[in-house]
């Protein structure tokens, strides 16, 4: 049995987009989940995944692979958005852990994405918006990108901005920034929201 509160999830989900208007016959969906387990009691980062999603109502443009190094032959390959979602419940315990992702767009494009397409939210109800954490605990006046934090905490950006997995796990290693320092929410407090 997992230890309540020891584990937390960082989510950061790359969508389909395009380098101006969304053109009317495609929607924005999720194409990449990345996920990074945060052992809040070790201070360390112990898990980082990547899921591909294979989109159904839209493409990958040229501009979104530009971005995210994502293909439509490579999210071609990945599973369901439903399948996805179940994964997480499964094998990430998303609806019991507390997470986190990198400003609300992440919270939201996922519960935009299960109204529209009746699957299943995989997650609580125990997030943090990790951004609005970081400056309000730095006292910014302004929420910064995650780019910007690190450069900020002097951190290194690991990996590719912009790839799900990479950056879920350079969120985790903000959250054990603030962890660090104890402006991190307890458990306890996520569960009085």
């Amino acid at each position: 049995m997992e230890e309540i509160g020891r584990f937390l999830n960082v989510v950061d989900v790359e969508a389909t987009c395009w380098n101006g208007p969304r053109p009317r016959d495609q929607v924005n969906e999720i194409i990449e989940i990345g996920l990074c387990v945060v052992d809040l009691r070790e201070r360390r980062r112990v898990e980082r995944h990547g899921i591909l999603v294979r989109p159904r109502r839209s493409r990958v443009s040229a501009f979104c692979t530009e971005l995210t190094g994502l293909t439509q032959e490579k999210v071609d390959t990945g599973v369901t958005f439903a399948d996805a979602c179940a994964l997480l419940e499964r094998e990430h315990r998303s609806r019991s852990r507390a997470w986190a992702s990198w400003g609300d767009y992440d919270r939201k494009q996922f519960e935009r994405q299960c109204r529209e397409t009746g699957t299943r939210y995989p997650f609580g109800r125990r997030h943090t918006n990790a951004k609005a954490r970081y400056a309000e605990a730095r006292e910014l006046p302004r929420k910064p990108g995650m780019a910007g934090a690190l450069r900020h905490a002097g951190l290194p950006l690991e990996g590719r901005h912009h790839s799900g997995e990479d950056d879920a796990w350079n969120i985790g290693a903000l959250v054990l920034d603030l962890l660090g320092s104890g402006a991190w929410p307890s458990w306890d407090e996520l569960s009085h929201r």
